[in-house]
């Protein structure tokens, strides 16, 4: 059991070569929550739809997405603020509208599955 950190050697195991392919397919614990963040972005029903919008159709503004997902400006301004944040999207202004696209390809490779 050699991937075993030294804080849990001393635990009794039952199947001793499959917790160490446990940890190893666990990895690095900033991989595990840089994708636990990822979920919780979409664990949002209005983030999860705006995200799916951009991925399907492209740049779109605030004022399309509202209307494409029910919600209102400032709820759906808000919710790219965060997105954004978390370097999901993107905007691009031209003049006085500002198209916001997906840009995280790995959140766009699991809504390819959605």
């Amino acid at each position: 059991m050699h991937l075993v950190p030294a804080d849990r050697a001393d635990r009794r195991t039952i199947d001793g070569h499959r917790v160490c392919e446990a940890i190893a397919a666990i990895g690095d614990a900033g991989h595990v929550r840089t994708w636990a963040d990822r979920f919780s972005l979409l664990a949002d029903p209005n983030r999860l739809a705006l995200l799916l919008a951009l991925h399907r159709t492209g740049p779109l503004a605030v004022s399309d997405l509202a209307i494409a997902t029910g919600m209102n400006d400032p709820a759906v301004s808000q919710a790219l603020r965060l997105l954004r944040a978390a370097g999901a999207v993107t905007g691009e202004k031209e003049g006085r509208v500002v198209r916001y696209r997906l840009v995280d390809e790995e959140i766009a490779a699991v809504l390819q599955h959605c």
